[in-house]
């Protein structure tokens, strides 16, 4: 029998589903639109433990220095154990289109920061949804140079501590290599004495949240 071509349609439905900790500033009110921090944590927190999320990054800010949020919604997700952040776009992308549904945010200001697997999470989701994002912090992670022009347009401050050995500094910079020969606003700091832990550093630095608050999304 000869081969046929033949057309197949049909809508399908996927749930997905993301548990998070929710950080709202002392000013908090609906009317007014606030700047958005989504934040990836590395991969020691994975799991239904939300209290894992607090132990690094701007969950841990916000419980013990919530004056650097004051200007800030900021959302941290749980990422289940057994994958991995580059594994949920599609639950991460709906949180973030929930979080704007659900909370007094802006959208032109919505930031995406991680570290470790976070940080990887952080360059591959703004790397495939670019347009979400007014600026990234992502923190010794790594990601894929080829796919560098796609944020060409986002500014993106890069951090690495020189001694890690988990993730070697290298994988930043080869981003931001990348980057600066496509054109690319990107800036690379590396601590010379940290190690894999280069995020308490860089979320104690009241610099790096000024430094969100001078970008938006063109429109």
């Amino acid at each position: 029998m000869p081969q046929q071509a033949l057309a197949f349609e049909r809508s399908v439905t996927r749930t997905v589903s993301l548990r998070y900790l929710l950080h709202l500033p002392p000013g908090y009110r609906d009317g007014e639109r606030w700047p958005l921090i989504v934040f990836l944590h590395g991969m020691g927190e994975r799991g239904d433990d939300l209290e894992r999320v607090k132990i690094h990054g701007i969950a841990r800010v916000a419980d013990e220095q919530p004056e650097l949020l004051a200007r800030f919604v900021a959302v941290s997700p749980q990422c289940p154990m057994g994958t991995y952040w580059t594994h949920e776009q599609n639950a991460l992308n709906a949180l973030l289109d929930h979080a704007l549904e659900q909370y007094a945010v802006d959208a032109d200001r919505v930031y995406l920061t991680g570290l470790s697997m976070g940080g990887f999470g952080a360059w591959f989701w703004g790397m495939t949804c670019p347009e979400r994002f007014a600026a990234m912090a992502p923190i010794c992670g790594g990601g894929e140079p080829y796919g560098a022009v796609r944020l060409k347009a986002m500014p993106i401050w890069v951090f690495h501590g020189a001694k890690d050995r988990i993730v070697r500094p290298a994988e930043s910079r080869r981003m931001v290599r990348a980057l600066r020969a496509v054109g690319g606003n990107v800036k690379l700091t590396i601590y010379p004495e940290a190690d894999h832990d280069s995020w308490t550093e860089t979320y104690n630095n009241p610099e790096l949240y000024d430094w969100f608050l001078q970008h938006r999304l063109p429109r």
